[in-house]
């Protein structure tokens, strides 16, 4: 059998956990599968793309993603329309994708995905021409991401911190919303337009998106009371957000979002800002990533208990192991 080539690209800034030892732990586990491993630094944003860019032509099987959800975006961008798979090692502060996908949190059940070697064919989205392939949004996520980015410290406790913080002051938008011909006015809280089902951290913005069924799932959280915003933020984290009464859903191969002003967005946690106008559109099956032979059908309330459990298990484990 012909050896397989990876490509591991580590993130050294990414999430909380240190990723010494690592090159290593990948390479042993992998070359036991018969799959090679070299090894690429990021220092800036871009890297990512760019080593697996070049991983693609030079005929690398795979692209080993060791980073958080924006090293995904830039991998994955790499290697969309082509015959390369990403392989996830969730090393960020949400792990969106990883975790949509039923990858486990720790290096070792990741990995064993990868050597299983199931794949699946991913659907992306696009807004202006950007892809992403978990969630892109306006409004109040946006804002959150953008004050995300500026803290010195990562991982879930400051993102916590920075959703708090933006609450208390964020004020909701005018946006308008085109779906085939027909015009949706909206005073929002937040626009999410989802591939995958969740943000990241077990925060279920769109429960029933999936990656490969060539459509977006479109959330409008609208605005309203403190009291109404606690019981969305239940809802989001139980996996039942789309049985809301201050919610909307939409599910669409394309949209157009207009807003007043050009402004924040996020594309996979990512601050950006675009134009106020936003064109979005689905892109079937372009992308193949390494997957969970089977993916347990998603079940309000339960699996969001069992991840968050299963977090808490290897929280511990890697505090019993320091």
């Amino acid at each position: 059998m012909k050896e397989k080539k990876a490509l591991l690209v580590v993130n050294p800034v990414s999430g909380t956990r240190s990723k010494r030892g690592l090159e290593e732990v990948v390479a042993s586990r992998l070359g036991e599968n018969g799959i090679s491993v070299s090894t690429k630094f990021t220092e800036k944003s871009g890297d990512a793309a760019a080593f697996a860019h070049q991983a693609a032509l030079d005929g690398f099987d795979l692209v080993v993603s060791a980073g958080g959800d924006g090293t995904v975006n830039e991998i994955a961008g790499a290697l969309s329309h082509t015959d390369t798979a990403l392989g996830i090692l969730p090393l960020g502060s949400g792990n969106g994708l990883a975790r949509s996908l039923n990858i486990p949190q720790d290096v070792d059940g990741a990995l064993k995905i990868i050597t299983e070697g199931n794949t699946i064919v991913a659907d992306r989205g696009l807004v202006n021409d950007k892809p992403f392939y978990c969630t892109f949004g306006v409004g109040f996520d946006a804002a959150v991401s953008e004050k995300f980015a500026q803290m010195k410290r990562r991982g879930r406790i400051t993102y916590v911190r920075s959703v708090l913080q933006e609450f208390l002051r964020y004020q909701s938008q005018a946006y308008a919303i085109s779906i085939g011909g027909k015009v949706i006015t909206e005073q929002a809280f937040l626009i999410a337009v989802c591939n995958a089902p969740q943000y990241g951290n077990n925060a279920y913005i769109a429960p029933q998106a999936k990656l490969d069924d060539g459509l977006l799932d479109i959330t409008v959280i609208h605005s309203g009371s403190p009291l109404s915003a606690v019981l969305v933020g239940v809802d989001l984290l139980a996996g039942s957000l789309d049985k809301n009464t201050h919610i909307d859903t939409f599910r669409v191969s394309s949209a157009t979002i207009t807003r007043l002003s050009p402004g924040p967005i996020h594309i996979d946690g990512d601050p950006h800002t675009m134009d106020k106008c936003l064109e979005i559109t689905c892109q079937p099956s372009v992308l193949k990533v390494y997957a969970p032979t089977k993916i347990e059908e998603f079940r309000p309330i339960v699996s969001p208990l069992r991840a968050m459990l299963s977090d808490l298990r290897y929280d511990v484990k890697a505090k019993l192991r320091r």
